[in-house]
This record gives C-alpha cells, sequence and structure tokens, in this order.
C-alpha cells in the first residue's frame, strides 16, 4: 500500500465467513477491509463506488526486442510461388 492510501482494517478469511453480515453492512456504508488468509494478504472488499487508486506511470512503455531485433535479411527470388511450389512438389513424384 502507499503512504497516500490510508490504512485499511484487516479482515481475515475466518471473520469474513463468521460475520459476514457485519462486514457486508460496513462496506455499504463506505469501509474497505485488506482480506487475509492466515495472515498473507490476499485481496481487497471496497464497496463499488470507491474511487480506483492511481498508478504512478515510472516509465514509458517500450518495446524491445522482437522479431525486428533479428534482422533477418529477405532473399529475393526471380521464381514466383508457383514454381517454387511446382519444384517441391516434384520431388514427391
Amino acid at each position: 500500500m502507499s503512504m497516500s492510501e490510508p490504512q485499511l482494517e484487516r479482515l481475515s478469511q475466518r471473520e469474513l465467513r463468521n460475520e459476514s453480515g457485519r462486514v457486508l453492512r460496513a462496506v455499504s456504508e463506505g469501509h474497505s477491509f485488506v482480506l487475509t488468509n492466515s495472515g498473507v494478504p490476499v485481496g481487497k472488499i471496497v464497496p463499488l463506488d470507491a474511487v480506483a487508486p492511481l498508478l504512478p506511470i515510472t516509465r514509458p512503455a517500450r518495446r524491445d526486442g522482437g522479431w525486428a531485433a533479428l534482422a533477418i535479411e529477405r532473399k529475393c527470388s526471380d521464381n514466383g510461388i508457383a514454381s517454387t511450389l511446382d519444384d517441391l512438389r516434384g520431388d514427391r513424384l
């Protein structure tokens, strides 16, 4: 969680199961919870109208690599595709 985000109440899986009515009433009143499983945070329960946190962009997206990075040179042929296919099919006869 970021420093600008308020500290959310932790809620265990067992508490959610046993006290779901209380939790749903609290969420409908605007409260948010961090859901934990064996003490490990696994998700958030927030009201539907809650504002989504802004994600800071640390660097712009950039594409590195891919097929263009291989610098493969295309070979040009005087023959068309039809003659190349005929040559390949001729080997099977």
